[in-house]
Formats: C-alpha cells, sequence, structure tokens
C-alpha cells in the first residue's frame, strides 16, 4: 500500500459497521497479542459490531471511516464540545497491516485539522498498552495526567490531554 496515498474521512453509517468491525477486532486482538500475551480482547462490544453502534452512530459523536486510496484503514470517533473547545477522542484504530508505517500520526494529523478550534483534546487509553502509550505521548503531544487504577495491570488506564 502507498502510504502517501491521500487519506479520505468518510461520516460513519450503519453499513460501514461490518467490515470496520473487522478491522477493529485484528487491531485491539494484535495489541492484546503483543500486550497481554492472550489471542484476542477489548472493549466490549469490539468484535461484533455493537462498540461501533453503540459510540460512532451516537448522536452526539463524530466518527468517520478512513480510507487510503481505496482501502478502509481504520476509524475514529471523536466528542466535539463547540462551546468550551475540550474534546475528547473517544476511539482510533488503525488495520494491522497499516501499522507502524505513519499512518496513526498522518490521520492525527488530520484529526486536529478538521477541530482548529480546540483548545483541549483528552483521550484514555489503556496501561498495558505501551505503543498506544509512545503513539499519544511521544507522536502526538499528549500528556498522561492521570492513571486509573495503578496497581490492577489489566484495569489500569491512562487519561491523556494535549493542549493546543
Amino acid at each position: 500500500m502507498n502510504q502517501e496515498e491521500a487519506l479520505t474521512f468518510h461520516p460513519l453509517k450503519e453499513e460501514d459497521i461490518e467490515p470496520l468491525t473487522r478491522i477493529m477486532k485484528r487491531a485491539f486482538d494484535e495489541d492484546t497479542r503483543i500486550h497481554l500475551d492472550r489471542e484476542s480482547g477489548g472493549p466490549p462490544g469490539y468484535d461484533n459490531g455493537e462498540f461501533l453502534r453503540k459510540w460512532g452512530l451516537h448522536p452526539h459523536s463524530t466518527a468517520f471511516r478512513i480510507q487510503s486510496g481505496d482501502r478502509t484503514v481504520g476509524a475514529v470517533i471523536v466528542w466535539i464540545n463547540r462551546k468550551t473547545g475540550v474534546n475528547q477522542l473517544g476511539n482510533v484504530f488503525v488495520d494491522p497491516d497499516s501499522q507502524n508505517l505513519g499512518m496513526g500520526m498522518r490521520i492525527w494529523t488530520a484529526v486536529e485539522a478538521m477541530f482548529p478550534d480546540t483548545r483541549v483534546w483528552q483521550t484514555e487509553t489503556p496501561g498495558f498498552s505501551r505503543r498506544n502509550h509512545h503513539f499519544y505521548v511521544n507522536k502526538c503531544g499528549f500528556h498522561v495526567i492521570r492513571i486509573e487504577n495503578p496497581k490492577d495491570p489489566e484495569e489500569r488506564s491512562f487519561i491523556l490531554e494535549k493542549r493546543m
């Protein structure tokens, strides 16, 4: 795949759920294999479409299916508060075939450009996912502001923030 192909963002629709669920399952399962040495795992509903239906099609979220050329490479769900400018990155995932090639950074740069009035971006990521920590902190400029459940390796989560 040509990593320089333009990315296009398409509003998430019901017909996107099935193909994106397959990608989401592969992405989360890969992370679980790497960090927890288990075959599969992710948030409730990540593997059957319930997660994307609940959050990606939520009336107050803004969600996109992301294409690189004619190939779907992932999705992103954000929550935009135009009143405060404090926005939430709810979820972003990239097909494992497109990971570690700069795709995530290209996606995040495009998301930031879509919402230039953002004052603060907030997100949360599992404490075990060192690749996510590297991506958010070292690549995207987020800072860890709090650690939830710090003593539980599987329930630990990092709360991150990026001030624009």
